[in-house]
């Protein structure tokens, strides 16, 4: 799986069916966990990665070779979040990790109660 591979896709199905099933079950459970947080989210596919949006994009989701990811969109919130982030390797704001060693369903419910909160102050600027 490349990169490349997946920027055609038209929609978020269609990238994850391009997947190794490993990579589609991790980025599977990240959407289904995204959706029960935010049933109203809206899906698009936008530089080659799956994004979710709330009035303006709210995180990302995405498959390499060796790696998925989990895009918080947000440098500052990576920062604050460090030290529960210490067993992935974070990048930017991009969190990387392994579909056999997932992201923990309460560090990402975590991450997006925090970005929302993002979002919200963003609205009322």
């Amino acid at each position: 799986m490349s990169p490349k591979m997946m920027t055609n896709a038209a929609t978020i199905d269609e990238y994850l069916e391009a997947l190794p099933e490993d990579a589609r079950q991790a980025l599977q459970r990240l959407r289904k966990i995204i959706h029960s947080v935010a049933p109203e989210v809206k899906e698009r596919v936008s530089y080659g990665i799956p994004i979710f949006r709330l009035n303006r994009d709210w995180v990302g989701i995405g498959a390499m070779k060796d790696h998925c990811s989990f895009y918080l969109m947000s440098p500052p919130l990576a920062k604050k979040m460090k030290d529960q982030l210490k067993d992935f390797k974070v990048s930017g704001a991009t969190i990387h990790f392994h579909p056999e060693k997932p992201l923990p369903e309460a560090l990402v419910r975590k991450i997006l109660a925090e970005r929302l909160m993002e979002l919200d102050q963003k609205k009322v600027q």
